[in-house]
């Protein structure tokens, strides 16, 4: 028997049709209060859905998703890994924090190499990334134990190159980072400095080649220092603001520090770069233009510099092949037990969220594990403000679905619709509405075609956006700035719903009342219970018991 081959269950079989997991993007189950957009949403599908059918909460945050403490938001890409390992892995932040504190990261080939070089080229160290401590993409206390090892080894000059983040915290509180930064900055080294930034959604962290546009706006700023100068990263963020009544950090423009009369730090050859970010999918587009690779835009000027990424964001490639702290190695995902077990696979989402129902469910993994047995379709994003449009392509995911389950035979199915997550980090209230209410109609169309094949479905999201529009003060009172209610456009740490849709059920199963602390984790295990599958013995325990 091969060490794929799942033991079947009395009810294998029972369902003639595909089970599909449906992920609702930023979809929580947050507070009874003024900004909790998928409360106030209009979606009878969902309320239905959850008066009428099994479900359950689960815990899509913190340990549960192996982030360092409870205290931590999950996100996408965690919680896609979550979804499709059936079990938690340390994940990003935890596996820096942990090689900081034990110093493994500062012994390790990687961040030997990037001193070396600094320190035989009299050059200077670059360190790019998210600049707050949302501790999604990145952490400024990593960045911080990183500087203050540069200094212990004698590197003469570090330039920071600060992405304004806006979206993983408040949404403009970038001067809460910028200016207590400048100043620790300026005590532990003068010659050490912020050299360029801008919003993280203007320049640099563009992902799945969605506008490359960004990336070259990044490019131009960090290393050819084009663009309008400032005396400090935070005199830039107080002009900026200025111009641009209104803006959030994360859209704010680039912007370039000067020191007498002259940019502080391009990046230029014999020049170290660290991108400090952990997390993959906004890394690698600026690792590739940085590595040299092929990138749709002029450089202009390609310096040789030494590259290094915190961790590695693209595992199939390598990329880049120089990194800091070894990522968490998944195996033994849902796809894998199901191509091993001869079960047609279907994937879908738009291009927002399309590397999540790929990549990161597979665990890490780009490309088709059996293309013979898979298929993934991508649905082309827009390149808009997502609250411009908050339908963004649930319609066409659906119909692309729909139309690809009647077509041939699935035994498997997973999609996404981003709405709740992308437009509930524009922090506009009302199109987060109306993005929940767009989901529900897409399950208004999904689930009586799943019904007409005779499938089942799991209707879950990866971690809370929209359910909390508002930020809050620490009595629950929603605060306010400038006479109106202050956006959050940061996930939430919010459970998520987990409901299944079995429109043949008759008692067959329960909730398993054992499962004390149900996560995402949990849905493999479930899936496969679903699909008449054990599920391994590695796995977390299925939801339900069979009866």
């Amino acid at each position: 028997m091969s060490s794929w081959t799942l033991t079947k269950t009395p009810f294998h079989g029972r369902r003639k049709g595909p089970l599909v997991v449906v992920v609702m993007d930023g979809v929580g189950l947050g507070p009874d209060y003024a900004g909790n957009a998928v409360k106030a949403a209009q979606k009878p599908v969902l309320d239905q859905l959850m008066s009428t059918c099994l479900w359950t909460k689960l815990a899509a945050h913190g340990t549960a998703v192996g982030m360092p403490s409870d205290a931590d938001m999950g996100n996408s890409e965690v919680g896609h890994n979550a979804l499709g390992a059936g079990r938690v892995f340390d994940q990003g932040a935890k596996l820096v924090q942990q090689a900081i504190d034990s110093g493994a990261m500062f012994l390790d080939k990687g961040w030997k190499e990037v001193v070396a070089n600094v320190l035989e080229r009299k050059s200077t160290l670059h360190f790019l990334g998210l600049f707050s401590d949302g501790n999604v993409h990145s952490n400024i206390n990593h960045l911080k134990a990183m500087i203050v090892a540069a200094k212990r080894t004698g590197v003469a000059k570090v330039a920071v190159h600060a992405l304004l983040d806006g979206r993983d915290v408040g949404e403009t509180t970038a001067l809460e980072y910028t200016e207590p930064f400048e100043a620790w900055l300026a005590e532990v080294d003068p010659h050490y400095g912020i050299a360029s930034g801008g919003g993280r959604m203007n320049i640099t962290m563009d992902r799945y080649d969605a506008d490359w546009d960004m990336v070259e706006r990044g490019w131009k700023t960090h290393v050819l220092a084009e663009g309008p100068r400032f005396p400090s990263a935070s005199a830039a963020v107080k002009a900026l603001r200025l111009e641009k009544p209104g803006v959030t950090d994360q859209n704010l423009p680039p912007f370039v520090v000067e020191r007498g009369g002259q940019p502080f730090a391009p990046v230029v050859d014999g020049d170290a770069v660290v991108y400090f970010n952990f997390r993959g999918d906004r890394a690698i587009q600026i690792s590739k233009a940085f590595l040299g690779l092929a990138v749709p835009f002029a450089r202009v000027r390609q310096p040789q510099v030494c590259y290094a990424g915190m961790m590695t964001y693209d595992g199939d490639t390598n990329l880049p092949p120089r990194i800091l702290v070894t990522p968490p190695a998944i195996d033994r995902t849902l796809g894998q037990y199901l191509v091993g077990n001869g079960v047609r696979q279907l994937a879908c989402s738009e291009t927002q969220k399309y590397g999540h129902v790929t990549y990161f469910w597979n665990g890490n993994r780009s490309g088709y594990l059996d293309q013979s047995q898979e298929k993934y379709i991508e649905v082309p994003s827009d390149r808009v403000s997502f609250d411009e449009r908050p339908w963004m392509k649930a319609a066409e995911i659906t119909d692309a679905v729909i139309a690809e389950l009647r077509a041939r035979p699935y035994g498997f199915a997973r999609l996404n619709y981003a709405n709740g997550d992308m437009v509930g980090h524009t922090g506009n209230y009302v199109a987060a509405r109306m993005a929940v209410e767009v989901v529900d109609l897409a399950l208004a169309r999904l689930l009586p075609a799943l019904k007409e094949l005779g499938g089942m479905a799991i209707v879950t999201a990866d971690h809370g956006n929209a359910d909390e529009m508002y930020e809050q003060d620490k009595k629950g009172a929603v605060k306010y700035e400038g006479g109106r209610p202050k956006s959050k456009t940061s996930h939430t740490l919010n459970p998520v719903p987990a409901i299944l849709y079995d429109p043949l059920f008759a008692g067959e199963y329960r909730l398993d009342a054992e499962v004390a602390k149900p996560g995402l984790a949990n849905v493999a295990a479930t899936a496969l219970a679903l699909m008449g599958y054990q599920a391994p013995a590695e796995y977390e325990r299925s939801l339900i018991a069979f009866t």
